[in-house]
């Protein structure tokens, strides 16, 4: 594996298993020196949405930093207030503006919304069938959600990108997914840096010459899950990426797995109707 490295969705498009998050990343400068770093550093995916307020900068960014667009994947979110049939047709065209792309590789409904999310779907699966859009899927959907979703849908999602790392070991969720053909996305994959210290990692990263973040990051990858780590400081950029010259032994892959404590940083979808 290496940075360019990238996975089949079950829909034939190939995914490159690391991209850069943008989640609260500033407008202006900051996203789009982020991008750039990213892009220079061997990146070719960046995620955004349409909440986090900066698809332009991410868009602006693609456009200045000399690479192909066809090298990049981009992937952006319906937003909770845009769900239903037309307003999700609406929103992608605003996102399509605002990247100042002719179409997204990845759109993905940000959050499980209530009553509208399977209207939602259809016109995604419209946009799809247009090849607006090369693929399409969910975020923090969980077993239920995913059972609803594919009792009604005629495009199987093609990835659920949820908070996932090994404090946050969603094995049922994952387990489902594998056998869906869905592929798992993983968003806060070093927790937000709250576990950093824990003292089994740092004796992983003394084991590896590695650091604590590089040790989560790897072991999610070598969970076949995909991930998009966050950062607006250029050696951490690189630092997250520099994780394919190295290989967590299986012994030690078991011992991560027994880290979890259901330990979550952001928001819980288990509770949505």
């Amino acid at each position: 594996m290496e940075i360019t490295t990238k996975i089949k969705l079950n829909n034939g498009v190939m995914m490159p298993l690391i991209g850069l998050g943008v989640y609260q990343a500033k407008k202006g400068e900051e996203t789009i020196n982020s991008v750039l770093w990213a892009l220079e550093a061997g990146y070719r995916h960046i995620d955004t949405a349409k909440i986090y307020g900066n698809e332009f900068e991410v868009g602006k960014a693609v456009k200045e930093s000399g690479v192909n667009r066809s090298e990049i994947f981009l992937a952006t979110k319906l937003w909770n207030s845009d769900h239903g049939y037309d307003n999700t047709l609406r929103a992608f065209e605003s996102s399509l503006k605002s990247l100042q792309v002719d179409y997204i590789d990845l759109y993905l409904i940000h959050w499980p919304q209530e009553k509208l999310r399977n209207d939602s779907w259809r016109a995604m699966e419209k946009l799809y069938s247009e090849k607006a859009v090369k693929a399409i899927g969910v975020s923090n959907y969980t077993v239920k959600h995913l059972e609803e979703l594919l009792k009604n849908c005629e495009v199987i999602p093609a990835v659920n990108q949820v908070e996932f790392n090994p404090f946050l070991y969603q094995k049922d969720l994952l387990k489902y997914c594998v056998s869906k053909g869905i592929k798992i996305e993983a968003y806060s994959p070093i927790a937000r840096g709250e576990k950093l210290k824990d003292e089994r990692l740092v004796m992983l990263s003394a084991k590896y010459d590695k650091t604590p973040a590089q040790i989560m990051l790897r072991w999610l990858i070598q969970h076949e899950i995909l991930i998009i780590p966050k950062s607006a400081h250029k050696e951490r950029i690189i630092e997250n990426a520099n994780i394919f010259n190295f290989e967590i032994s299986e012994d030690d892959m078991e011992w991560i797995d027994m880290f979890n404590e259901n330990f979550r940083t952001c928001w819980d979808p288990s509770n949505v109707v």
